[in-house]
């Protein structure tokens, strides 16, 4: 058994057939605003570095070359 197309519904008001669309040209995108950068600056560390920006290496007569602490006999 074959289903037969209901066009009923285009006789009703408002729904009659879409005209076909034309296509716009395409725009180019708006140029995008451009932010400001936020300006950086050097944080001061808590403890001084070298040039590589690791802590300076400080001997502490408590601990030994192996960061072990160092027995003292009285």
């Amino acid at each position: 058994m074959r289903d037969k197309k209901d066009n009923a519904t285009f006789d009703l008001p408002g729904f009659e057939p879409a005209e076909p669309m034309v296509p716009e040209g395409k725009r180019p995108p708006p140029p995008r605003a451009r932010r400001s950068a936020l300006k950086q600056e050097q944080m001061e560390l808590l403890e001084p570095t070298d040039t590589t920006g690791l802590p300076i290496w400080v001997r502490d007569e408590n601990l030994d070359l192996t960061g072990l602490p160092v027995w003292k006999r009285d």
